[in-house]
């Protein structure tokens, strides 16, 4: 920030910060939801910060102008992810999101980890219409103008999109006492082998996936079905190395889930997709690169 001569910030440049911060935790659910990362959103945003301080004056809207400074970095960043992905370890999750979500933002509730995965089978251009349109409600021609594209075909953009991601869209909502009851009556169940709980909160077809990027052990594939899951945790239970310990239970990318720790002291996040009171999918992440912001909060 630039200072006068008494030391004091310029009022000019005072206001222009202030305008950035408003914008911040939009700009950075942006970038989150974008490129499924919160670091490399923080570091979208950062770089976002960069040219906003050294913009002249005359921007009419800042929010709009961030948002179309933000979404172009992000479809730049886009093209090394994707290639990035292609080399991934097992399979590939998004980063967790933790926390509540935010009551400003009216259909964030959508936006949970199923939807994310939804998300990566879109083009970067599909998501970036779907995501500015639908999810934070941006006009169509600002929209267009932060992709560069004409309006009509944008409005085609996102209506592929919307068709692509449909079936990604939360129909099932939980109220905060029974999303921490069935986190933790999962994780008690899993812990434990109880195969009877374990039968009474999975559904028939349930999946997981396991994200460790190669750093932790994970699973490399889908496991799908009640009856393998079943066999599977029962089996880790008498396992000496498996003796996970919850440290608390959280919403992760808007699903009910927790934060636990295994004997060697590696972090996972759980998260779990409820529909009709049972668990249909289940999400964990274990890559330690993915989790560092959750590690923060647990200690040094």
């Amino acid at each position: 920030m630039l200072s006068g001569s008494s030391g004091a910030p310029v009022p000019h440049e005072d206001a222009r910060l202030a305008e950035f911060e408003a914008q911040r935790p939009r700009l950075l659910r942006l970038g989150y939801r974008m490129l499924g990362s919160v670091s490399e959103a923080e570091d979208i945003v950062q770089e976002a910060w960069l040219r906003w301080s050294g913009v002249q004056d005359g921007v009419a809207s800042p929010a709009a102008y961030l948002t179309r400074i933000v979404t172009r970095l992000c479809l730049d960043h886009m093209k090394s992810a994707r290639v990035r992905r292609e080399t991934y370890v097992g399979a590939w999750l998004p980063e967790p999101l933790m926390g509540a979500i935010e009551p400003d933002e009216a259909v964030t509730d959508d936006v949970t980890m199923t939807l994310m995965l939804a998300l990566e089978r879109l083009s970067p251009f599909e998501r970036a219409a779907f995501l500015l349109h639908d999810v934070f409600g941006v006009a169509l021609p600002e929209v267009a103008a932060a992709l560069g594209r004409a309006p009509a075909a944008v409005r085609q953009l996102a209506v592929r999109a919307r068709k692509h991601v449909e079936s990604g869209r939360r129909r099932y909502r939980l109220d905060a006492a029974e999303a921490d009851r069935i986190a933790r009556a999962f994780f008690a169940a899993s812990r434990d082998g109880d195969t009877a709980a374990l039968a009474s909160l999975l559904a028939a077809d349930v999946e997981l996936r396991s994200d460790g990027g190669g750093r932790v052990l994970a699973y490399p594939n889908i496991i799908r079905g009640m009856d393998r899951l079943i066999r599977l945790f029962a089996g880790l239970s008498g396992k000496a190395y498996y003796q996970p310990v919850l440290l608390r239970t959280a919403l992760i990318d808007g699903l009910p889930g927790y934060v636990s720790a295994d004997r060697g002291g590696v972090l996972q996040t759980t998260a779990l997709e409820v529909r009709d009171g049972r668990i249909t999918a289940i999400y964990m992440v274990r890559n330690p690169d993915k989790l560092r912001h959750v590690a923060s909060a647990f200690g040094p």
